[in-house]
């Protein structure tokens, strides 16, 4: 029996019913919120639920923190040193940690300031050990790099045991592997060294990405013919005298220190350094202040050499370490020069010291000595003016306190540690 396909396309299939929804009544949805509502009294309890919640926040004030009254006093923070303004003025993001989001630098509340880890070499010397105790108080973790060539294990005594302290035997003219933020380089005895230290700490920064600071010096203005000396002036240095090597070693450092900034990107600071004096300063150094205190204290004739005009600037050490650290924080590269403008003559200085120790202390002339420059002044209204710094010590206020450090040292009537004679890194004779 055969298959068969029929095709009954033509023939018509009955009609289907088919189901068609009602309309929907206009305001349905409204009447069926408003039914809802006003069943079982709903809509009194929503009422009521508002005007207690109106009547609490009429009634109770908003937790706002009290506003502390204004006073003129500097509100000081942990760093003990810097004014909070100061602070938010001159540091920089990277030390807060929180990037360039907080330009002012401001640390929010209820978080503490981030701490620095920071490399002092020469950091067991007269200004480095000063660096050392503001860098500590202040909260950063602190590396001291010396070969104690000028500076004293003593200086340093007082942070041992403090785990945010260390302290390394090292010369800087051998390389060093450290992972740090910040290097303030302070090591340089007067000789070539110098300037190989000055590359190795270079280098080093430009590895880990730390900023650098270089404690340069008035030498590089040489026998100056401009006074006061400015930045911009290039110096008048004979690079075969008997001080050449100090004046030629320091400005060739500052020559590696903006080709390294230039070159490869390295962010650096340099500081010419003033006559600085102050506790822990050596005491046979040879420089003219601690030459004049040590020899009034032993009942010895004040050394001049020449007729005793030559003037002279001097800054209290923790005036320079001020300027140091506001240098560090702020966003200028320099060169600035940091001193005090109060000028003395040898002969003025010495009646200082006549006036300070023994008013019958006798005054030896000798010979002068070669290269001596005449005149030696800063010009800080650069710093005054981006960094916002300046000195605070007199000569006679900070002199007694330099007198009273060296006759314990002298005389031996101390113990050991925290004022002892240690490296000048950064001041003249």
């Amino acid at each position: 029996m055969g298959s068969e396909l029929i095709y009954r396309g033509h023939e018509t299939q009955p009609a289907s019913d088919s189901y068609s929804p009602k309309p929907d009544k206009p305001w349905a949805s409204v009447t069926r919120a408003a039914r809802y509502l006003l069943r079982e009294q709903r809509l009194l309890f929503v009422l009521v639920g508002i005007a207690i919640a109106s009547l609490i926040f009429t009634i109770v004030p908003t937790s706002r923190a009290p506003l502390a009254p204004q006073t003129n006093a500097p509100i000081l923070d942990s760093i003990n040193y810097f004014p909070v303004e100061t602070q938010n003025k001159f540091s920089y993001q990277q030390r807060m940690g929180f990037g360039s989001g907080n330009p002012t630098g401001k640390i929010p509340l209820g978080l503490k300031r981030k701490g620095l880890r920071i490399v002092v070499t020469g950091g067991a010397g007269f200004v480095g050990s000063h660096l050392v105790d503001r860098l500590m108080a202040r909260g950063d973790s602190v590396i001291v790099v010396d070969n104690f060539f000028t500076g004293r294990k003593e200086n340093v005594m007082h942070h041992f045991g403090n785990p945010n302290f260390e302290l390394i035997r090292h010369d800087v003219v051998e390389p060093l592997l450290l992972e740090v933020d910040q290097i303030y380089h302070l090591a340089c005895p007067a000789s070539p060294t110098n300037v190989v230290g000055t590359l190795n700490m270079l280098g080093l920064a430009k590895r880990v990405g730390a900023r650098f600071l270089l404690t340069s010096t008035s030498e590089v203005y040489g026998d100056p013919l401009q006074h006061p000396q400015k930045e911009t002036y290039w110096g008048n240095v004979n690079p075969i005298g008997v001080r050449s090597c100090y004046d030629e070693g320091k400005r060739t450092a500052e020559t590696l220190t903006m080709d390294y900034h230039r070159g490869a990107g390295v962010e650096v600071r340099i500081a010419r350094i003033f006559n600085t004096y102050g506790p822990r300063m050596c005491i046979d150094d040879g420089r003219v202040v601690s030459n004049f205190v040590a020899q009034a204290l032993r009942k010895e004739p004040l050394t001049v050499y020449g007729d005793g005009k030559q003037t002279r600037s001097f800054q209290y050490v923790s005036d320079l370490v001020e300027g140091l650290m506001r240098l560090m924080e702020g966003e200028h590269v320099g060169p600035f020069n940091l001193g005090n403008p109060g000028e003395f003559t040898m002969l003025e200085l010495a009646e200082v010291v006549q006036e300070t120790i023994d008013p019958n202390a006798k005054i030896e002339f000798r010979a002068n000595t070669e290269d001596d420059p005449h005149k030696r002044k800063p010009d800080i209204g650069r710093a005054k003016e981006l960094l916002g710094w300046e000195p605070k010590v007199s000569l006679r206020k900070g002199l007694p306190l330099m007198v009273s450090d060296f006759r314990q040292r002298i005389f031996g009537d101390h113990k050991e540690g925290g004022t002892n004679p240690t490296k000048n890194t950064a001041s003249s004779a």
